[in-house]
């Protein structure tokens, strides 16, 4: 989803920035894609989980384009399925800073420079999840319902400096992570197989939940904030998503 929201802001006219962990020539990929494109791109390594790396990242590109517009907090890790009881603590741990805490450390280092700019825009990747709360699924549930809360807080206290927050929550997403998700839960190896049970007779894809951050970040939602929109198709209940 990381990708295609990159291309997708790029396609609006935007430099992008592109954050990984490891995959460094996936990162080098969509800063090529953009790059064809027109606008600046650069890849910045960082675990958002921790706060000094984040810090240096957000300076570095600073220093490289001049200012921060928008940022998507995008970054993620599944939880693997266990009940309370059975969740070994280092899982909790590591769900719960990938996607809280990397949101919180990030907002914070951004807001100062988006607060010198006449608009800024903060997005959270959250997820549907925090409808459903299935079973086996407490780490992720928690991280989802913190990113949140975190949005619909921050919306609050940052709307009079021209900085709007709002929440795109997918279900399920035909990504790699996605297709693990389905692997797992219900041993289907080809998630192809779930378009015909699928709203719209297919399985969403990254293209769909980008479209809906680049409406977030338009001129067309420039009255907007503390906002959530699902994509999801309007669920269903047959796939179980």
């Amino acid at each position: 989803m990381g990708a295609a929201i990159a291309v997708a802001l790029a396609e609006d006219g935007a430099d992008v920035a592109v954050n990984y962990r490891k995959d460094a020539d996936s990162a080098a990929e969509v800063v090529a894609k953009i790059e064809a494109l027109g606008p600046r791109a650069k890849a910045y390594r960082a675990s958002v989980d921790r706060f000094e790396e984040d810090q240096a990242m957000v300076e570095a590109v600073i220093a490289d384009f001049g200012h921060i517009d928008i940022l998507v907090n995008n970054a993620g890790i599944a939880s693997r399925g266990q009940t309370v009881e059975k969740t070994d603590p280092d899982e909790l741990d590591r769900v719960l800073r990938i996607h809280a805490y990397g949101s919180h450390y990030l907002s914070k280092l951004v807001i100062p420079h988006m607060k010198k700019r006449e608009r800024g825009d903060i997005v959270m990747i959250s997820s549907i999840a925090t409808e459903l709360q299935n079973a086996g699924g407490a780490p992720y549930n928690m991280a989802k319902c913190a990113i949140d809360a975190l949005a619909l807080t921050l919306a609050k206290e940052v709307r009079h400096h021209g900085i709007h927050v709002n929440i795109v929550a997918p279900g399920l997403v035909e990504t790699e992570m996605g297709r693990r998700l389905v692997k797992g839960a219900s041993g289907i190896d080809d998630i192809s197989v779930l378009h015909e049970h699928s709203p719209f007779g297919r399985v969403c894809q990254p293209e769909d939940v980008a479209n809906v951050v680049r409406f977030f970040v338009s001129e067309r939602a420039g009255y907007l904030t503390g906002e959530r929109i699902n994509v999801h198709g309007g669920g269903s209940a047959k796939a179980g998503w």
